[in-house]
């Protein structure tokens, strides 16, 4: 039988003054939680426990840290039962040095990561150790920064590749109808800062600059006789060359050799040209019509004395934004209609997107295998040689015209560009032009603001390419854990 005695509030203090006396000699800790107790027994508040020394049952598998429907699960599932990681794979077929750790593992986190906005190889490990979300892929035994780092570099390209599997899954899935495709560029900063880059113009000064300065403190140096024990010390004869000589040489060395890359894209660009006007000079002759207007002047082979050339990454441009100038690239979407899946991507260092039309619209059908039934895009986009190749390919097409030098005219006076103004004006609001807009800009948004990606890790055309197709890759996976199961048979979108 068990007999309980009532306190009174003195009581109660009397016996908690007691108690944390004999545990004086105890942890702080557990001196604090009774002066908590007595706290709590004084007020007439309950509090829910404070089990912050209680030791932890964990689950038997670290996949419960999270929901059946978590997103980790998803990415998990899909990189382990429906992607074919064959081309990383079989780069550790051949036994030698320490176990690495599971490729299918390493793909996994890399994925989850770019779902959740999360691309620093450092944040990546840091959450390993500390989000249950992403122990719930690598376990308690989380890979180190580097470890993540080098996986990346090593499989870009076969990470990159890895958008044509989950493209497809998509269409499975019913999350592509290519009843509509809009396209888009952005442009990304590059891994630089355009305060790096320097104009054609102030390199050949800047190199003089710079080899002056050297060649006169050689002449200063040979002309020493004495002073040079106490100058360079008595081990050395006098005649090494300071840090500061070496590194202004080098400089003036890479300068030169970003002139040299300048003026060989100079004469490349005015070969180009040149082949361009013959071939259309050609074609005037054949149909029997003369160019009017006086003849253009022929291209020069010199750089544009404005032409720059970035020593971070030289492969990145100076290209214009809304919010200013920027030293970055080009990226290139083609949004599907039926849930804003990407269906193919591209990316560049030229600031226009004339160019990227036809590449991108024959990219859709090289990763789907059909081509879409409309396409639309804006302004940037428009030519005659552009419309002109649309209506080759049976495409109904929706590039906004920009606006007429002349009433009658479209622009350089092409009939092609002046009926496709036209028909986007006749259209009205219901003209599929409208989802030139309402598809491309809400998936650079999710990209650019929702998940942060807003500059790039790589450096060089290529592997900022393949970085592109990783985000555009995280994207598609998104809209696909949105849509449906990875495995169900039936598609979620009619």
């Amino acid at each position: 039988m068990i007999t309980t005695i009532p306190l009174s509030a003195s009581g109660v203090a009397a016996t908690v003054s007691q108690a944390t006396r004999s545990l004086s000699e105890k942890s702080g800790i557990f001196l604090a939680g009774w002066r908590r107790i007595g706290f709590c027994l004084l007020m007439s508040k309950r509090y829910r426990p404070w089990k912050i020394d209680e030791p932890m049952l964990l689950p038997a598998r670290v996949q419960e840290f999270v929901g059946k429907d978590h997103l980790a699960r998803f990415v998990l599932n899909l990189v382990v039962e429906e992607i074919d990681l064959e081309a990383i794979e079989r780069v550790y077929r051949v036994d030698r040095g320490q176990p690495p750790f599971d490729p299918a593992m390493m793909t996994a986190l890399l994925l989850y990561g770019y779902c959740n906005g999360v691309y620093s190889s450092r944040r990546i490990a840091k959450a390993c150790r500390e989000r249950v979300d992403f122990m719930s892929i690598v376990g308690l035994d989380p890979p180190d920064f580097r470890t993540i780092s080098d996986f990346r570099k090593r499989h870009l390209n076969a990470l990159s590749a890895l958008f044509g599997q989950v493209l497809r899954l998509c269409e499975r899935a019913g999350l592509v109808k290519l009843g509509h495709v809009a396209l888009d560029g952005t442009k990304i900063k590059a891994n630089a800062s355009k305060h790096k880059a320097m104009s054609y113009e102030r390199m050949g000064k800047r190199a003089e600059e710079l080899e002056a300065e050297v060649a006169a403190w050689m002449d200063v140096a040979a002309k020493a006789d004495a002073s040079e024990d106490a100058a360079f010390g008595r081990d050395k004869s006098g005649e090494e060359m300071p840090d500061w000589v070496a590194d202004k040489k080098r400089r003036a060395a890479k300068i030169r050799a970003a002139k040299a890359e300048l003026e060989a894209e100079a004469r490349a660009a005015a070969e180009a040209e040149r082949q361009a006007r013959a071939e259309a000079e050609k074609k005037r002759e054949a149909e029997g019509r003369k160019k009017p207007g006086r003849p253009a002047a022929p291209p020069s082979d010199a750089p544009d004395p404005k032409a720059q050339k970035n020593f971070t990454d030289p492969e990145s441009r100076i290209m214009k934004t809304k919010d200013g100038f920027i030293q970055g690239y080009n990226a290139q979407a083609a949004v599907d209609a039926a849930a804003q899946v990407i269906v193919a991507h591209g990316l560049d260092a030229n600031g226009s997107d004339q160019h990227q039309l036809m590449p991108m619209v024959d990219a859709v059908e090289a990763n789907m295998g059909r081509r879409p039934e409309e396409v639309s895009a804006d302004a940037g986009y428009c030519s005659d040689a552009n419309l002109a190749a649309m209506e080759e390919r049976a495409i109904d097409a929706y590039i906004a015209a920009g606006r007429a030098k002349h009433p009658t005219e479209g622009e350089g006076g092409s009939k092609r560009v002046a009926d496709m103004r036209e028909k986007i004006k006749a259209g009205g609001h219901k003209s599929p032009y409208r989802l030139r807009k309402q598809l491309p800009e809400p998936v650079f948004g999710q990209i650019k603001q929702a998940r942060g990606f807003r500059q790039f890790l790589m450096r060089g055309l290529d592997n900022v390419a393949h970085e592109w197709g990783l985000v555009c890759l995280a994207h598609n996976m998104l809209k696909l854990a949105q849509g449906r199961s990875p495995s169900a048979a039936k598609p979620a979108i009619a």
